[in-house]
């Protein structure tokens, strides 16, 4: 089998592939452009990617391709009715980035919160060595402990950042945008604008879709809490960029910290690159290259549950198929 792997750079050089080796011969491309899908993948018996995107102009002249395995848990950078059409099977991984996408969102909140990077840098500048006083407390910062804590999106991820936020003392709230209220979960269930107006923290974990696409927008922001932060792990349109960087500028919220965005890589001339960049307090902006979910181990778990892919698929079983 001729097993072609076109975006191996996204899973990392620290995490070995060789398992995948023991189904066929393996050829990796760190990164594949579009236009080079076709020619890499024309004598390819398994395609594997993470974004690459294959329609049918990119699979059509594919003739031998019988299975692709998502290198991820979203699929829709598939064609998947032409597989369908065509007898090629898709599996995709799903639930194995869940905690690491749990701590990066505390990590980003907990950071901005305390103001880590303002007290790292005055420790670094010296300023701290020349001071009368054994502390500083001219950043102020809150505890979690008796705060109102809302979640967009009370899937997987989001019902282990409630048991988090819970265990700090926080009271959980939540929003689902497609309007369905949980009936065994201890938390209560609000509209869209009583999470804004009562949230000390606001995290995002939701898909994205018609209805949440510029969720927060600047009418959004002119509801919420001028000491809030906003938290988004979920997909990046899901907050208008545009608007989180007036609301910032404007003071109508205390933090944003994002490690998705509307268009990635982060284009040099999007609002919230702007003015990061501008030198913006990092404890008021903070933003992450989409890593949340890339902790080492979850990657190491990723290769490892598609290679029970691969497995199934030449057992005749189906594990994880989306087609």
């Amino acid at each position: 089998m001729n097993i072609v792997v076109l975006d191996a750079d996204s899973i990392g050089h620290d995490i070995s592939l060789d398992s995948w080796k023991a189904y066929g011969d393996v050829t990796l491309y760190g990164l594949t452009k579009y236009e080079e899908i076709p020619e890499r993948i024309k004598d390819a018996d398994i395609v594997m990617t993470n974004k690459c995107h294959l329609d049918e102009k990119a699979l059509k002249d594919a003739k031998n391709v019988k299975f692709i395995a998502e290198l991820a848990t979203g699929y829709n950078n598939i064609d998947i009715e032409y597989c369908k059409a065509h007898g090629i099977a898709v599996a995709n991984v799903g639930g194995y980035s869940t905690m690491t996408v749990v701590q990066h969102t505390f990590a980003l909140l907990l950071s901005m919160n305390e103001k880590l990077s303002y007290y790292s840098d005055y420790i670094n500048s010296g300023a701290y060595s020349e001071s009368p006083l054994f502390t500083n407390v001219s950043q102020g910062f809150a505890e979690l402990f008796g705060k109102t804590y809302g979640i967009v999106g009370l899937g997987t991820i989001g019902k282990k950042v409630a048991e988090i936020a819970t265990a700090l003392g926080c009271k959980v709230i939540y929003f689902s945008a497609s309007g369905h209220k949980q009936e065994d979960v201890p938390y209560e269930y609000v509209s869209f604008d009583e999470l804004l107006e009562r949230s000390d923290f606001i995290s995002i974990h939701a898909p994205l879709n018609e209805k949440t696409k510029d969720l927060f927008d600047d009418a959004a922001f002119s509801k919420m809490k001028k000491s809030a932060i906003l938290i988004n792990v979920g997909r990046g349109p899901i907050v208008n960029e545009e608007a989180v960087a007036s609301a910032l500028k404007n003071d109508e919220i205390l933090g944003y910290g994002a490690d998705v965005f509307t268009t990635e890589p982060i284009p040099k001339g999007s609002p919230i690159a702007e003015l990061a960049k501008s030198g913006f307090s990092k404890d008021r902006l903070l933003l992450t290259p989409h890593t949340a979910w890339a902790s080492m181990d979850a990657r190491n778990r990723l290769v490892s549950e598609v290679e029970k892919n691969l497995k199934a698929f030449f057992a005749g079983e189906e594990r994880n198929r989306i087609v």
